[in-house]
């Protein structure tokens, strides 16, 4: 517990209708230094019951990105029967490599007996990696705001934070069944039309449909058979000595081309000097590549452990039918 500026204040009262009490002998005096001090004992009191028996319960999105506002959410339960908790101050604190950092805040007016509220904050982390959220401060200046009584509820929680995703288009060109480089495109073409599907990152202009685009007030592409069953695998390297700042921009790049290719339909590998995840589809596989890409140190990705062709330095793309 501590105490406010207007606490200090009030203390400071105390002390002096105190001190004249006591010099003078006054009734009245003796009455109010009475009345000032039950003051004192009420806000311990209530703030102590505001706090009692509250449990906080945290809630982590499905994927945190570093670079990207992520909500996590905060479940207030009052264990209470009868006493509500009011003005509860919510303070999520999370363990680092220099010490414990506040992640976010929140606040709850008012959790009723027995009752459940939910709060969030947004949450941008600064890195990619892993990391520990350690415990959740419960605070409170009720009811008349001259101390902040606070206790520390233990959650602790690991998270995986995934590289930053760009919503830029790829660097570098695709490779099409027939050995000639598309530069233009992010998939494979076919011979025949198959229809018209939204304009995704790294498609030719010259596909735009633009009638059906105007009519639907968004861009369509004419799609060609053959083109869902194109397969891409990112190969992401780095060159022997290259600054780490240039090794983490081209990390983001590959989770930012693993996140557009497998929404647009594709089939995603991911292959590096010293491990080959095969491509394929789905949630489980998405959360694969991204947690390699997040947990990946600089060092694995030197290009004197691997002979593998160099693109660019560092990416390069293979796509087969």
């Amino acid at each position: 517990m501590r105490a406010t500026r207007a606490g200090w204040c009030f203390v400071a009262i105390v002390l002096g209708v105190g001190f004249a009490a006591l010099n003078t002998g006054n009734n009245l005096l003796y009455l109010v230094l009475a009345l000032i001090l039950s003051f004192l004992v009420l806000s311990g009191l209530l703030s102590e019951m505001s706090l009692r028996g509250i449990r906080v319960e945290r809630r982590l999105p499905s994927e945190l990105f570093a670079g990207t506002a992520n909500r996590v959410g905060l479940r207030v339960l009052n264990d209470q029967k009868r006493a509500s908790a009011f003005a509860v101050s919510l303070e999520d604190r999370l363990e680092g490599a220099e010490g414990q950092a506040n992640a976010g805040r929140a606040f709850a007016l008012r959790v009723g007996p027995g009752e459940t509220v939910d709060r969030s904050y947004g949450w941008t982390p600064s890195a990619r990696g892993d990391l520990a959220f350690d415990h959740v401060r419960i605070s409170t200046r009720f009811p008349f705001g001259l101390f902040v009584k606070s206790a520390e509820i233990e959650a602790p929680m690991p998270a995986l934070v995934y590289p930053e995703i760009s919503g830029g288009t790829s660097r570098s060109g695709t490779t099409t069944g027939d050995g000639s480089d598309e530069r233009g495109g992010a998939v494979k073409r076919g011979d025949d039309l198959g229809g018209l599907r939204e304009f995704l990152p790294g498609d030719g202009i010259r596909r735009v449909h633009w009638r059906r685009s105007l009519r639907s007030n968004r861009l369509l592409v004419r799609e060609r058979e053959g083109e869902a069953s194109g397969e891409i695998e990112i190969l992401v390297r780095a060159a022997e000595g290259q600054p780490r700042d240039r090794i983490e921009d081209r990390i983001r790049e590959a989770a930012s081309e693993v996140v557009s290719h497998l929404e647009a339909g594709l089939r995603v590998g991911l292959r590096s000097p010293r491990v080959r995840i095969p491509p394929s589809t789905g949630p489980a596989h998405r959360r694969e590549l991204l947690t390699y890409l997040a947990r990946v140190s600089p060092s694995e990705l030197s290009a004197s452990t691997s002979d593998a062709p160099e693109q660019d330095g560092v990416m390069q793309h293979e796509e087969q039918a």
